[in-house]
């Protein structure tokens, strides 16, 4: 079972955004805590990556950094504390003109509601990988694309920036999952497990119990409920109602279903219970997510920051 493809599938429902930053001198900036996940990929010279709690990282050209829950840091020229940075203003704004010290690329998924996937949440809240370019030329040439991208205006980018924020951030957690040899990633190789997630995906409208689910592991219900915590990093029922609500946010999004017909898709007896199951999860009536436009959304996060 895939479920890197699934983070990838989750974090669509968000507003995508990416743009080059320049800083000068001896300071940076801080990235405010956020719904969402992000990166940061080191364009020219030299910088700090700044945590709350840790030690500052040094970071080289080429080197990517990993926000996989949205965590606060800052990229600094020098090693600081995180409170002394300035807050970075949110938005799709040019690079600043004139010299600069260095330079980094950004992207990043905000879910305006709702939080990023358990997979992400379990990992490091920051991740930092020197990549191998000459074993790995393709994401070289996802970041010069991106680029190139973010620093024009030519036609078709609304199309490509999720397409191609989605292609880095899939390269970059298999070079950290490579790094790690699986470790703090799901081991989602598990045949059992496999088996029940690969049923909760095609069929999500099924009245799924654990012990059906575990029937199709091969377990009983209660080595299954343990082997599916270890692995997933939630209980089956938890992951069941995250992943109908989740598909549900992309119905919304990319077709013109009633709320009826969505409700019963993603497995809930009537609207009014997907609408307010919906309301917990996301904090937002399905109506709402669905009529607001992502450009909207962009600029309303933007204005909160």
């Amino acid at each position: 079972m895939d479920l890197m493809s699934e983070v990838i599938r989750a974090v669509r429902v968000g507003v995508v955004g990416s743009r080059v930053i320049r800083q000068s001198g001896s300071r940076g900036l801080r990235f405010a805590t956020f719904a969402g996940s992000g990166f940061h990929v080191v364009l020219t010279g030299t910088c700090w990556l700044v945590t709350a709690d840790e030690a500052p990282v040094a970071l080289e050209p080429g080197d990517v950094v990993l926000a996989s829950s949205g965590a606060a840091h800052g990229l600094s020229r020098v090693p600081c504390a995180l409170e002394d940075l300035p807050v970075a203003e949110m938005g799709q704004f040019p690079p600043a003109p004139g010299p600069f010290d260095f330079e980094f690329l950004c992207g990043a998924y905000r879910l305006e509601h709702g939080r990023a996937p358990q997979y992400l949440r379990a990992l490091p809240d920051l991740i930092a990988v020197s990549p191998d370019y000459g074993r790995h030329p393709e994401l070289r040439a996802l970041v010069d694309l991106l680029r190139a991208d973010v620093s024009g205006t030519r036609m078709g980018g609304g199309a490509a920036l999720p397409a191609m924020l989605d292609l880095i951030l899939v390269t970059v957690l298999r070079l950290w999952h490579e790094q790690q040899d699986t470790v703090g990633w799901p081991e989602t190789d598990d045949p059992a497990i496999g088996a029940a997630l690969r049923e909760i995906h095609d069929d999500p409208r099924r009245p799924w119990t654990v012990s059906q689910l575990s029937a199709v592991a091969g377990l009983s219900r209660a080595a299954f409920t343990r082997r599916f915590g270890t692995v997933v990093g939630q209980p089956p029922m938890s992951y069941l109602i995250g992943w109908r609500l989740g598909y549900g946010a992309r119905l919304l999004r990319e077709s013109d279903a009633t709320l009826a017909t969505i409700a019963r898709e993603v497995g809930y007896s009537s609207e009014f219970a997907f609408s307010a199951a919906f309301r917990r999860e996301y904090g937002v009536s399905p109506s709402r997510f669905r009529r607001t436009p992502a450009a909207a959304l962009l600029s309303e996060v933007a204005g909160t920051r």
